[in-house]
């Protein structure tokens, strides 16, 4: 899992995103289309057409990383919105890359009832 600072914020991209793209064509994209600056630590998510694959950039303080994570089945859950930005907590990230579908997110156990 990503570090992600108690402080930070997650952007995905809604849209597809061209795969192909390094960390400095993603990071105009933040800026330009998102209108972020992608120095500031935040994370951005980014999915490509086929969305089976997500990339991530950040700006640690010390460097760029770009992070990637394609499943083996399945797709990511995206927004249909063709354009724009959706802001993500770190646990709701965790759950796309966990290939869960946000819209409907389930517990897997029942809480006990008091009584």
């Amino acid at each position: 899992m990503i570090p992600v600072p108690a402080n930070t914020r997650v952007w995905l991209a809604a849209g597809v995103t061209d795969m192909r793209r390094g960390f400095t064509t993603l990071a105009a994209q933040a800026k330009q289309t998102l209108k972020q600056d992608p120095f500031t630590g935040h994370l951005f998510v980014f999915r490509g057409r086929r969305g089976d694959l997500l990339k991530i950039i950040w700006w640690d303080g010390q460097g760029a990383c770009l992070f990637s994570k394609r499943l083996e089945k399945g797709r990511f859950v995206w927004p249909s919105a063709k354009e724009g930005k959706i802001a993500l907590t770190a646990a709701q990230l965790a759950m796309l890359l966990e290939g869960i579908d946000l819209r409907v997110p389930q517990r897997s156990w029942t809480p006990l009832k008091a009584g």
